[in-house]
């Protein structure tokens, strides 16, 4: 035991202050005041350092004598053993459940309120209770139309239990509708345009819900298969004069970030991957976030690695921002795109509202769509019997 005169300017004492969950294990403190010994990441209210002992070991904090604490259970497997492991059988029944089990019966189950089963849940998988069983379901979907059953065997087994709320839902889960979905994505159709910007040839492809894909490179044609390798089911087909405008504002957004960015979205990933982009979409222009600040907005600070693979996966550049991702010490990270681009992005959107590039000046008064055109050289386009015309 550590003398309590040393308490405070031991390192191990601001942990119990942090009540830090990373140290339990690693040492315990007991309390004589209150006669108990604890886990550093006990919640009780801080003991006075000048009652406090510390131990190296469990079974130097019961050579005390003192009692195990009733609230943190130092005696007990860490608390984030026990949690993941109540985690875990929620998990298990949200899976195997016929229809997705409400939060107050996952709750009960495991002995918690409501309120804080959501917390913990969240804490440990980064999704809340609803957003896992949601997941569950659109896999499950996914797997049986993969495996050719039909679309009302697809809902059943799923756990829906009306074509109304299937339907309603499908769209998101899928991104097209199930028929598509069990032909592979086949006759899906996605418009698309090809255009020139200072950091490149810009693709930008759309379903009739949103914009689906913005890919940003070097070569026109390269991307134009790149979107087909990413999509392989559908039918590309060349955007009219009137989808220009939306590859216009694109580039204008390139060009000159501040006149923002806004266009209806078709996203398409995971439950976690949409949390994780959804966060990207929060970050202000010109600033940046490192993957951790991510990870703990969503909910799941250990799910550093997972948000690095879900930027990865980004398939609309610039509209989800993955170039504002760095590490956490500021350095540039991996950008789909190239490096060069993310820095290039990055110092253009921390640039004043009024700035010059080329031929180009832009304020902030003009409306997105006259400052977007603006920025775009008459060149921008591929010719009509071109790439933009290209059917894949």
């Amino acid at each position: 035991m550590l003398p309590n005169t040393t308490v405070e300017a031991d390192p191990r004492w601001q942990r119990v202050l942090a009540r830090d969950r990373s140290a339990d294990g690693q040492f315990w403190y007991s309390v004589a005041t209150t006669g108990v010994y604890c886990r550093p990441s006990c919640p009780s209210r801080t003991a006075n350092p000048r009652n406090v002992g510390l131990h190296g070991s469990l079974k130097e904090a019961k050579a005390t004598g003192f009692r195990p604490c009733k609230r943190c259970k130092p005696d007990g497997p860490p608390a984030d053993i026990e949690n993941a492991a109540i985690v875990a059988r929620a998990c298990r029944a949200i899976e195997t459940s016929e229809e997705v089990p409400s939060l107050k019966g996952l709750a009960a189950a495991a002995g918690l309120s409501a309120s804080h089963f959501h917390r913990l849940f969240k804490r440990v998988t980064g999704l809340t209770p609803k957003d896992y069983a949601q997941a569950h379901q659109a896999s499950r979907v996914r797997d049986c139309l993969a495996r050719g059953a039909s679309v009302t065997e697809a809902m059943y087994d799923a756990g829906f239990n009306s074509s109304g709320r299937f339907y309603e839902k499908s769209r998101t889960m899928l991104g097209m509708t199930p028929t598509q979905y069990r032909a592979g994505g086949a006759n899906e159709e996605l418009r698309f345009a090809v255009g020139q910007s200072s950091l490149g040839a810009i693709v930008v492809a759309s379903s009739d819900k949103g914009v689906a894909a913005i890919l940003i490179g070097d070569d026109p044609e390269e991307l134009v298969r790149d979107l087909q390798d990413r999509f392989p089911n559908a039918r590309l087909v060349g955007g009219d004069h009137d989808y220009e405008s939306m590859v216009v504002r694109v580039i204008g957004f390139v060009e000159t970030p501040q006149i923002g960015l806004s266009l209806p979205l078709d996203v398409r990933g995971t439950a976690f991957q949409r949390r994780v982009w959804q966060a990207l979409q929060d970050i202000p222009a010109g600033q940046t976030c490192s993957y951790s600040d991510i990870a703990r907005s969503i909910g799941a600070p250990k799910a550093m690695r997972a948000v690095a693979t879900a930027c990865a996966a980004n398939n609309i550049a610039v509209a989800i921002p993955c170039h504002r991702v760095v590490r956490n010490d500021g350095a540039l990270s991996g950008y789909a795109w190239g490096v060069e681009r993310k820095r290039e992005l990055i110092v253009r959107e921390a640039e004043p509202a009024q700035i010059e590039r080329g031929p180009f000046s832009i304020s902030r008064q003009q409306t997105e769509c006259d400052a977007a055109r603006a920025t775009v050289p008459p060149t921008a386009f591929a010719g009509r019997d071109g790439l933009r015309r290209r059917n894949r």
